[in-house]
């Protein structure tokens, strides 16, 4: 711990525990997030989207919604391996996909991870169903493309520290809302019910597996993204 410390404070990378900082503040806030929480909900239905195509699953579209809901939905078999898989994708998604983030802005790669949100976007754009859908898409990766080709280097990988830090905090909001709205018996067809459907294994159980990913991710994202290199 004392060593992580004085690399930290070596580093003097102030900027990047700002950014943490912010991100946090806007997961938090009430208006912000109802704003922001699109972004998580693209990734969310992109990770369903992704294991139902790698698990064998047809993907026939994505749904966005105003309410930042989503829906992904494929056909296959509607038991077994592909169809669990697919539903445990959605939420460890948007955490892996922060993680994934600081680990390229860690190793000087904020380029890389710009690009790569674009290209995925824009595979995604193929498979949604909806016109908000289509407008979320399109003005994430117009603000993404945006970055990548106006901003400098040093103002990319700060950029992308913000939305890797946004990702990873905003991994475990909605698990928590989750948990709540299940409590009050408002989420009878969430990804975790169908799960306990599918494998009687509990709902409450899937939700901490999600929460401890979740929480493992932002921690080593964490210690990443505090000591990228200096902007």
């Amino acid at each position: 711990m004392r060593e992580w410390t004085s690399q930290l404070l070596d580093s003097g990378n102030v900027a990047a525990l700002i950014a943490g900082v912010i991100s946090l503040v806007l997961v938090l806030g009430r208006n912000t997030w109802l704003l922001l929480r699109n972004v998580v909900t693209i990734a969310h239905e992109g990770g369903h989207a992704v294991v139902a195509l790698l698990s064998g699953r047809k993907l026939n579209g994505i749904r966005l919604h105003s309410d930042t809901s989503g829906l992904t939905v494929s056909t296959g078999k509607p038991t077994g391996p592909g169809m669990v898989f697919t539903l445990v994708a959605g939420y460890p998604a948007v955490s892996l996909l922060g993680l994934g983030g600081a680990w390229l802005v860690t190793a000087d790669l904020a380029h890389v991870m710009l690009w790569v949100c674009v290209a995925l976007l824009a595979a995604m754009l193929l498979a949604i169903r909806n016109a908000y859908g289509v407008l979320s898409i399109v003005v994430t990766g117009g603000a993404i493309f945006a970055v990548s080709w106006f901003a400098t280097p040093a103002w990319q990988a700060l950029c992308c520290a913000l939305f890797s830090w946004f990702l990873l905090f905003g991994g475990l909001r909605p698990i928590a809302e989750l948990r709540r709205k299940r409590a009050g018996g408002r989420a009878p067809s969430s990804d975790a019910d169908q799960l306990a459907r599918l494998t009687g294994l509990p709902a409450a159980l899937w939700l901490a597996c999600w929460f401890l990913i979740g929480l493992a991710a932002l921690l080593f994202g964490a210690r990443w993204l505090l000591l990228m290199p200096q902007v």
